[in-house]
């Protein structure tokens, strides 16, 4: 019994730090899926948490059935050979993608915080990456168990200041008007689908290596309550920043003005999430290569982040802001399919 906790608690802290990257933790996702539309976001997130919980889960349950290794295993079961070909292809694109997100989401840090170079810090994040790629599971399991609970006790210590600011409730009950109002309505279900398309890359290989049912259940509803946590909490504190929307990291602009004394350490965990979503994406990206290539693990990883590297070199709220929409989309299909499909496999 004590030993499926200890496995659960470590699922569900991979399955936190895979989803909480550079957009979440900073506040720049939560902003764009959710707090642009006040109350009506705070709703969303509510069905977001549901669908976290529930097809989190499923993911790991399946996988740990099929035993599947990679997300093409896992992605060819829920399409078909023909079609999960298809979207093996559009979610080694995003991958790319968002992995670029994160490292532009580093150097943000390091310039928007720092007051360094954002190129140092994307450097840093890569030469960090390659030691956890060279040490394998074990270092992935080790550096989101030790920063996930540093996020969430963070969220909720700065939750607790904002509840103490004038105006509290009005400020999360305001629905603000919005062009783009429609989108309200999707975004829960493009959220939940981009960032479950994505974690696939870390969830399908965790819990094949488990293979514990049990502790993958356990893990994957403790995951999923704890992002809706992290949620609800960011949201309720990010709406007490005027103009929220105009930081490229707002949750750091808040720690600063609630809790100046705590800033550093502050932003220090937001890097921390944002390298273990990076390493997250390389470790399913580089699994998934080395079906396709036999070449030395070191050599693949070099070339997703020479490709990341270009990228990165964007705007990070721009890119953010470009293409976190256009994957969620392009996902939806995929918790469609994933929610009809039978969670026993035998």
């Amino acid at each position: 019994m004590k030993t499926n906790w200890s496995s659960a608690f470590q699922v569900a802290a991979v399955y936190v730090g895979t989803v909480v990257g550079a957009g979440f933790a900073t506040g720049r996702e939560i902003v764009e899926f959710f707090s642009r539309y006040g109350f009506i976001g705070l709703v969303g997130m509510l069905m977001a948490g549901y669908m976290f919980v529930f097809l989190g889960t499923k993911i790991m349950v399946i996988s740990a059935e099929i035993n599947a290794k990679s997300y093409e295993e896992f992605n060819e079961f829920l399409f078909g050979k023909s079609f999960g070909k298809v979207i093996n292809g559009l979610t080694l694109f995003m991958l790319i993608g968002v992995s670029a997100v994160m490292l532009a989401g580093a150097g943000a840090v390091f310039q928007e915080q720092l007051e360094l170079s954002r190129m140092i810090g994307i450097m840093l994040t890569i030469g960090f990456s390659f030691l956890v790629m060279i040490v394998g599971t074990k270092a992935l399991f080790a550096v989101n168990t030790f920063v996930v609970p540093l996020m969430i006790g963070f969220c909720l210590i700065l939750f607790s200041l904002s509840i103490q600011q004038p105006h509290f409730i009005d400020q999360v009950l305001y629905i603000p008007y919005v062009k783009d109002g429609w989108s309200a309505v999707v975004s829960p279900f493009s959220y939940t689908a981009f960032n479950l398309s994505l974690s696939q890359a870390v969830l399908v290989p965790i819990a094949s290596e488990i293979k514990d049912t049990k502790a993958i259940k356990r893990g994957g509803i403790l995951g999923g309550i704890a992002l809706t946590v992290i949620l609800l909490a960011s949201h309720m504190t990010l709406v007490m920043l005027p103009n929220f929307a105009s930081f490229e990291i707002p949750m750091a602009i808040i720690m600063k003005n609630l809790a100046p004394g705590l800033f550093a350490v502050y932003v220090l965990i937001i890097y921390g999430e944002i390298f273990t979503s990076i390493i997250g994406n390389v470790y399913g990206l580089e699994k998934q290569i080395k079906q396709y290539i036999n070449i030395p693990k070191l050599l693949i990883v070099t070339g997703i982040f020479t490709i990341c590297l270009l990228l990165s070199q964007f705007d990070y709220s721009r890119l953010l802001s470009y293409l976190y929409p256009l994957f969620g989309y392009i996902s939806l299909l995929f918790i469609i399919l994933l929610w009809m499909k039978p969670e026993s496999t035998k």
